[in-house]
């Protein structure tokens, strides 16, 4: 069975809409799929409703990344299987919102003063009715011929310690969790390696992490080495957290696609395992997928 729990639409920093996205999931055969956009459940609706009406094989995990600081680093965590009428969570998400917001609009007030005018207008255009991020101001710099790569854009102005960039200011991860926790959901962290930690420093994470009442973390997307896999599997495992994966979908391209290379290493447990009524398994294929582990 082939699952990818954590990618994005244009309800937040994706480029596919949510319809678009799981036409897409489906041509490549992801059975059981999370839509994970930026700290809003918004695009939910439009899904189940095209997974209905087209019949798509696909089974939806309510989803959603919510942005959290820990240890002055910005760390992301996938929630699952949320009850999205829940109004803790609600509260919560829109409070994100509002931070977002309150940071394009800073971003914007910075790049104005880089020689970019009108930033923040292009980018909350091209956002439409999602909340603005730094990778829609990417991408208009880049339509302005700033930098060929939202790379570089990044590199030159919106990472930390340049011009254009804004640090946010988000809950703690204990927060988080315990409104993804009250909403019923699972909590993932979100892809370990790529927030510039060393091996020493990811495992003080998952310490804080597991301490705060994580349940789970991502050890496999698209690209990655089998040892990093293999790493991310034991560290998983010593820490007693589940395993997860997400292609951390934004748009088509060569190096990353829905549900590709989202092989799981041998350390650690699938979180599916643990809890199958979140991913709609029957005991049959919760046994089926527990005796080929």
């Amino acid at each position: 069975m082939r699952f990818d729990l954590h990618c994005h639409t244009t309800a937040s920093d994706g480029v596919l809409s949510p319809s678009d996205l799981v036409r897409r999931a489906a041509e490549k055969g992801v059975e059981v799929l999370a839509v994970t956009d930026h700290d809003t459940l918004a695009g939910l609706d439009e899904i189940r409703a095209t997974i209905a009406s087209e019949q798509l094989p696909l089974r939806l995990v309510s989803g959603v990344e919510i942005s959290t600081g820990w240890e002055h680093h910005e760390i992301h965590i996938v929630a699952l299987g949320v009850d999205e009428q829940n109004p803790g969570l609600t509260a919560f998400l829109a409070a994100q919102l509002a931070r977002r917001e309150a940071r394009a609009e800073e971003i914007g007030r910075r790049l104005e003063k880089c020689q970019l005018p009108g930033t923040y207008e292009e980018a909350k255009a091209l956002a439409g009715d999602a909340a603005v991020t730094r990778a829609h101001f990417a991408r208009v710099l880049m339509a302005r011929g700033v930098a060929d790569n939202m790379q570089k854009v990044f590199k030159k102005y919106l990472s930390r310690g340049n011009k254009g960039y804004v640090p946010a200011e988000w809950p703690e991860m204990a927060v988080a969790i315990e409104a993804i926790h009250g909403a019923g959901g699972l909590a993932v962290l979100a892809h370990p390696s790529r927030y510039d930690l060393t091996a020493k420093w990811i495992k003080r994470l998952l310490v804080a992490f597991k301490a705060a009442g994580g349940d789970a973390m991502e050890v496999s997307l698209p690209q990655q080495s089998p040892q990093e896999r293999a790493n991310l599997g034991q560290w998983a495992k010593d820490h007693d957290l589940y395993i997860s994966v997400g292609s951390d979908f934004h748009f088509p391209s060569s190096w990353t696609e829905l549900g590709r290379h989202l092989w799981l290493p041998k350390e650690g447990m699938p979180l599916w395992l643990g809890y199958p009524g979140h991913f709609g398994l029957s005991s049959e294929e919760h046994a089926s997928l527990l005796a080929a582990c």
